[in-house]
């Protein structure tokens, strides 16, 4: 059973923040309560803080490894300068070097199909640059995901998805990577100057 808070819950804010405001939430609770209860409950009290050590714990397990900021906006106008023959082989050398087999397709509705450990996704990518990405492209994503037999669909941007693109993305299992999963997917590959 995979634990999850609800997304609006002090618990879910403090999970998507930095790890160490949900480490303050924990130091002031159990510290208040430790120090406001009568001689006995002091421990109890200090125990209130507890649930926020874990969550700080799972915040920081997230995002250990994860691109600073100024990483991922330093990756998104590298990524936007580019052209796609450019942005294609270095998308096509990380899924290499994250142990995966890597097919180019000529495909309107996807530019690879990625393989590991007989699992295959269809990645669409092309539409990179796009400021907006709708639903079509998605459908097509998918219909091609149906026809091959994928398992998994990813379509890159560093622009928005429309609601109903987003909507749809989500039902259908689709995942997006924009420019902090493309910064993350591409960490090491990009030139110095843009890390």
């Amino acid at each position: 059973m995979k634990l999850q808070p609800a997304p609006n819950s002090i618990f879910g804010l403090l999970l998507r923040s930095p790890w160490w405001y949900a480490l303050v939430v924990a130091l002031l609770f159990g510290g208040a309560f430790a120090a406001f209860l009568p001689e006995g409950w002091r421990v109890a009290g200090a125990l209130t803080g507890f649930p926020f050590v874990v969550i700080a714990v799972m915040a920081f397990a997230r995002q250990r490894g994860r691109p600073s900021e100024a990483q991922v906006e330093s990756a998104r106008a590298a990524l936007a300068a580019m052209p796609w023959p450019e942005f294609a082989a270095l998308l096509e050398q990380a899924f290499v070097r994250d142990g995966n087999r890597v097919e180019r397709l000529a495909h309107e509705a996807g530019d690879f199909a990625v393989e590991r450990g007989g699992r295959q996704m269809v990645v669409s990518a092309r539409r990179w640059k796009s400021a907006r990405t709708g639903l079509e492209p998605l459908r097509a994503l998918q219909a091609l995901r149906e026809q091959r037999g994928a398992a998994d669909a990813l379509c890159i941007t560093l622009g928005e998805l429309g609601e109903p693109a987003a909507a749809y993305a989500a039902k259908q299992r689709v995942e997006v990577w924009r420019a902090a999963e493309l910064a993350q997917g591409l960490r090491g590959l990009l030139p110095d100057r843009q890390r």
